[in-house]
């Protein structure tokens, strides 16, 4: 009983207090200045045309007398049109099924090849997907592919060629050769076969690595816009390709000589403009990112083999 006491009364010592509090001082400081970004580009956004410009603006929105104050034209501009939601709705059903095509694509492709003694064409597909790493077929034969299977201006244009990932693969890899064999040879010996052991036996084990490629995923296709426009018509444009679209438009309008397009472009600079589309771009992300983190700490809890 003593020790456990003095054991507590260590844990408050001057010197551990110290420490906490040092860390949480160096935390508090690092996550500042991973938002300050943020921050200036959302108050830019909201901000008058003026000070956006001269760059005055800080983390305060301003308006044209350099004051605090919010203009939300930019945004308004942004959702003025019904194929600002047609646009964010093929994000989402792109990220959604992308995710999951992809996921069980890899998951499907890593687990033979993690078990090397058991699959005896492992080193020919490990090459073979490896070298997809460092050469593609490049962008005109991809397209041509695509036209050919008659995928063009079809959601699945923008999710089966990348389908594949060869990295996520390696991470998927790694982590399945870290399960126990064990586990496998008594789901083999109540009568599993390899598919219902991968599902009831694998995948509980693997919620850090799934976590982490979700992430990767959902982040590779949801800031993808280059794809959209080469295979999908202007009405299916994905939220990405569709902003920067608007963006082009816009240093169109400014050119234009009808007086009412004039005065909306001379109260809405193309910073602002940028600015708004750069953050509602990245807000989804970053409001699904904490959910996919509190993944990767239960999934850690859970993927823990105890002896």
């Amino acid at each position: 009983m003593s020790k456990v006491r003095s054991t507590h009364r260590r844990k408050s010592s001057p010197s551990r207090i110290a420490f906490v509090v040092f860390n949480t001082v160096v935390m508090i400081a690092f996550s500042a200045v991973c938002l300050a970004p943020f921050i200036n580009l959302l108050a830019i956004s909201l901000s008058d045309s003026l000070p956006a410009v001269s760059g005055q603006v800080g983390f305060f929105p301003l308006n044209s007398e350099g004051k605090l104050g919010i203009n939300l034209d930019a945004y308004k501009y942004l959702v003025q049109k019904s194929d600002f939601f047609k646009a964010f709705g093929i994000s989402v059903a792109r990220v959604v099924l992308g995710v999951l095509i992809s996921v069980t694509v890899q998951m499907l492709a890593a687990y033979p090849m993690a078990r090397g003694d058991q699959f005896k064409g492992r080193k020919f597909f490990v090459v073979f997907y490896t070298v997809t790493m460092f050469f593609s077929g490049g962008l005109i034969p991809t397209y041509l592919v695509i036209t050919g299977l008659g995928l063009y201006d079809n959601i699945l244009a923008l999710i089966l060629p990348t389908a594949a990932n060869a990295w996520n693969m390696v991470l998927f890899i790694n982590f399945f050769k870290q399960i126990p064999k064990d586990l496998e040879e008594y789901a083999y010996l109540e009568g599993m076969n390899p598919f219902a052991t991968l599902i009831k036996i694998v995948l509980p084990l693997s919620l850090p690595v799934i976590a982490t490629v979700v992430l990767f995923t959902a982040v590779a296709h949801w800031n993808s816009w280059f794809d959209g426009f080469i295979y999908m018509e202007k009405e299916h444009y994905p939220l990405q390709t569709y902003i920067y679209n608007m963006i082009d438009e816009f240093t169109t309008l400014s050119k234009s000589d009808d007086p009412a397009m004039q005065e909306l472009v001379k109260n809405l600079p193309g910073k602002t403009l940028r600015s708004a589309q750069i953050f509602v771009a990245m807000l989804p992300i970053m409001c699904v990112y904490p959910f996919v983190q509190k993944f990767f700490i239960k999934g850690l809890t859970l993927g823990a083999v105890k002896e």
